[in-house]
């Protein structure tokens, strides 16, 4: 099979990304798989010959061995559909321009990669992709929307708001008014179309909280605010799967600073992770079939990678979010799950490979034009 790895992309994840798919490429069987590593770079041009890794972890993105798809971030660029003549790029590209290849593993965190943008790209070029649909990753990405589905469908969700940009910079003493009233401190921020801990603070007074919103609002013109879980345990669980999904054992983090914030993630190197995650049987049930049912509460497909809050004096469970590109590193939570859970790293991409072939077949099933004669 040939199999196109996106990584990179256009969002502040765009070095997690590259990490994780180094990964993701190493675990692929290259007696079963042909791989076509293809790097996005932060301007949105799509790199495929050459070395494409190398170059985005040089910050290259012109140099004369590399070319690019996409000269400027567009779908008729991306797809070949412009004018000017379409160069063969790398052994197998189509006439239109895109690698021709069995299925697309996309390794984009964040915007532009893991909200629906390059599904959807994906979708009109009809290659089968690994991960969520069009609908569950924009969903999932914006975490205002996410909670707001997750109420509806009865999951414990920790109280929140959510404040436009324009609004915070144009009456700020509004917004933190009503921060305080209905959250209070400590509470925390974030950018709502983010994640890997970019732009999340923890504020303990409004000083701290103007600093916060300000760095928020450098990334998006959504930012969340959620009120702080006393005691805050956090335990992860990883959902593998189209209709049938299935859940992982859980994970615990143990975060070496005073959240699991970026540094602690991707930095320092000392939070610890505990698995199986140390909770009464019971407990661990609800939550394994809480995500499960998170998971089908926005359709998603693929994989996805459930955060939970329990609260510490009173052992109250809140979901957090759903990640539908998770970290993908040997050491990450999402693929370390489902090694203790016995699906080894390699048998993990192999499973959601074949669950990606599996939701393109399905959808070509679907009737595509429509006689009133039947």
């Amino acid at each position: 099979m040939r199999i196109a790895v996106l990584f990179g992309g256009r969002s502040g994840e765009h070095e997690v990304s590259l990490v994780s798919a180094t990964s993701v490429m190493s675990a692929l069987d290259k007696d079963k798989y042909e791989v076509f590593p293809v790097g996005i770079a932060k301007d949105g041009r799509w790199l495929t010959s050459g070395e494409p890794m190398k170059a985005l972890k040089d910050g290259i993105t012109a140099a004369p061995q590399v070319d690019s798809i996409a000269s400027a971030p567009s779908v008729q660029s991306v797809l070949g559909w412009g004018e000017g003549e379409v160069r063969e790029l790398v052994p197998g590209v189509s006439e239109q321009g895109f690698p021709d290849v069995d299925v697309v593993f996309p390794v984009l965190h964040g915007p532009y990669g893991e909200d629906g943008t390059v599904q959807g790209l994906l979708e009109l070029a009809g290659v089968p992709y690994v991960g969520a649909g069009v609908a569950a990753s924009a969903v999932a990405m914006d975490k205002a929307l996410m909670k707001g589905i997750f109420t509806s469908a009865g999951l414990p969700v920790a109280d929140w708001l959510m404040v436009l940009r324009k609004e915070w910079e144009g009456r700020p003493d509004t917004v933190l008014e009503r921060i305080e009233d209905r959250l209070g401190y400590p509470c925390f921020t974030k950018p709502a179309n983010l994640g890997s801990s970019v732009g999340v603070n923890r504020a303990v007074d409004r000083e701290a909280l103007i600093r916060a919103m300000d760095d928020a609002a450098r990334y998006d013109r959504k930012i969340l605010i959620e009120w702080a879980v006393p005691e805050a345990r956090e335990i992860e669980c990883s959902v593998l799967g189209n209709d049938e999904p299935v859940a992982s054992v859980l994970g615990e983090i143990i975060p070496c600073n005073e959240f699991y914030d970026y540094r602690a993630k991707y930095v320092d190197g000392r939070s610890e992770l505990i698995i199986p995650a140390e909770l009464p049987e019971e407990a661990s049930g609800v939550i394994r079939q809480m995500a499960i049912d998170a998971y089908r509460s926005i359709d998603c497909a693929g994989m996805a990678r459930a955060d939970f809050l329990v609260r510490g004096d009173t052992g109250e469970v809140f979901l957090n979010e759903l990640n539908t590109i998770p970290g993908f590193t040997e050491i990450s939570m999402y693929p370390k799950l489902w090694e203790a859970s016995g699906l080894p790293y390699p048998k993990l991409v192999d499973r959601l490979i074949e669950l990606a072939v599996e939701r393109h077949e399905d959808k070509l099933r679907s009737c595509t034009s429509y006689s009133a004669d039947g």
